[in-house]
């Protein structure tokens, strides 16, 4: 079976106007409105059609305003009140109020131009904030949304809700794939890894803490994206195709971070202990540290892109989360787990972080072409300081997973130490420099770890009595011939 992502395989490929419908203006109790019937409107209006006019208007699109004239006659006065939900020109008559009654007509006046008021501040609100989140319907009757519109962050032309045309097809790729690997953590037998870590002989020190410290960072990291992603990146990305993957994408994070919860669970570990580390181990805080500021500065309501300052803080963050917390700190954790597996050692866990592993990666690689994607069309923003900002950020992050190496490995272990993956690292960054336009900063790191890709690309046979078939998919992509 052909794997559908490899180690190597990291691309650099590079509408309606929506409107706020507002609430409708509530009807006068005031016993001297007597509303006339909508029957006499004249029979060939159409509300909803952009050729409509009221009162010379497009309906559509007319804003929501009241007038009061003076009728023909003395004793009746007209009020008309244009929607901008409806277009509808609603005409009432009331009688000439006496003196008796003029505080009451005043009272009922001021409410429907305070109801105006309001509707007409939710239809500006409308457009700077529901039209960009797709939030809102658009408007009936407007032009079908074209390709040459659509624009992954900034489309104030588009419709969120219609997923077709495709502009960024490697997005709707990344989805199906996606779909197509789908797997759940119980189907993984834990039989041989219970037995193990129940044996006192079965695992030296150093491994039990290797597989605890890795259980502890990734129990929360997962997290962490997942909620990256729902409460920040989303909002921002005005792409719908792209969208459709980060949904993906955002399930796969609670998958991984149950997948670690079910290994806790089936090993008896203190689930107190694992899913407090983040808060309590050093080298596990100042990761999620580095994380958490990013997260919370485009979760902040009024962050909104489309100035250059808050489009780089926009990029800015992706690179932090995407290329440095998914494409380097997690690569020290994969390795020593999956080390483990190769040696016969905790097999079901490194089958979880196998599956884990080729999900992670394919984060990685739609994140590059997000990120890829947003300075092809913002060629402005990447500016050389903003460039040099960046080598910064990857380079703090790998000085952040030497350290956790070397304090998940004090003495070595399984072959490995952490003067290795500190050329292990510095090559990863290479990497992720090169996939986003930078010159690498590491000249010479090479890989230690090649049989990694054999990881990565999934096409292991084994013993499906003793474990799972490693290239599971779901059965409507199955390919029995291979």
């Amino acid at each position: 079976m052909t794997s559908l992502l490899s180690w190597d395989d990291y691309g650099d490929e590079a509408a309606m106007k929506p409107k706020s419908l507002g609430s409708q203006l509530q009807q006068q109790e005031a016993a001297s409105v007597e509303h006339k019937p909508l029957a006499d409107l004249p029979d060939n209006l159409d509300l909803f059609s952009s050729n409509t006019t009221v009162n010379g208007t497009p309906a559509a699109t007319a804003k929501v305003t009241v007038s009061t004239t003076q009728a023909a006659t003395p004793e009746t006065t007209n009020t008309t009140v244009n929607t901008a939900e409806t277009g509808r020109a609603i005409s009432t008559q009331t009688p000439e109020l006496s003196p008796a009654t003029t505080d009451e007509s005043m009272a009922s006046e001021a409410v429907v131009k305070e109801e105006a008021k309001i509707m007409a501040g939710h239809e500006e609100a409308g457009k700077s904030d529901s039209q960009v989140y797709g939030a809102v319907l658009p408007n009936m009757g407007n032009q079908r949304i074209t390709i040459e519109k659509k624009k992954i962050i900034n489309c104030q032309d588009c419709d969120l809700n219609q997923l077709v045309p495709f502009k960024y097809t490697w997005a709707w790729d990344k989805y199906l794939a996606g779909c197509a690997n789908h797997w759940m953590p119980q189907e993984v037998n834990m039989t041989a890894d219970i037995a193990l870590w129940k044996d006192p002989n079965g695992l030296t020190a150093d491994e039990r803490m290797i597989i605890m410290r890795n259980l502890g960072f990734f129990s929360t990291a997962d997290s962490l994206v997942a909620n990256n992603l729902v409460l920040a990146i989303y909002r921002h990305i005005t792409n719908p195709e792209c969208r459709q993957y980060l949904l993906r994408q955002a399930f796969e994070e609670a998958l991984h971070t149950h997948a670690y919860q079910y290994v806790i669970e089936s090993l008896g570990m203190d689930e107190g202990e694992l899913f407090n580390m983040y808060r309590e181990i050093p080298c596990i805080a100042t990761k999620a540290q580095f994380a958490l500021p990013y997260t919370q500065s485009l979760a902040d309501p009024h962050f909104k892109t489309g100035t250059p300052e808050n489009d780089q803080r926009l990029l800015r963050d992706l690179i932090a989360f995407y290329v440095v917390f998914e494409g380097i700190f997690f690569y020290v954790g994969f390795t020593q787990v999956l080390s483990m597996g190769r040696r016969n050692k905790m097999v079901g866990t490194s089958e979880q972080f196998q599956y884990i592993l080729r999900d992670e990666s394919m984060h990685l690689n739609f994140g590059i072409d997000v990120i890829n994607q947003i300075k092809l069309e913002n060629p402005h923003l990447w500016t050389e300081s903003f460039q040099q900002d960046m080598i910064d950020l990857i380079k703090k992050g790998v000085e952040l997973e030497i350290q956790y190496a070397c304090d998940t490995m004090p003495r070595g272990v399984l072959g490995m130490n952490a003067k290795i993956f500190e050329g292990y690292l510095q090559f990863i960054a290479n990497r992720r420099c090169v996939q986003i336009g930078l010159h690498e900063q590491y000249p010479g790191a090479e890989n230690p770890f090649p049989w990694i890709s054999e990881m990565m690309d999934l096409k292991k046979e084994k013993n499906f009595f003793e474990t799972r078939v490693t290239e599971y998919q779901t059965g409507g992509t199955l390919n029995w011939d291979n």
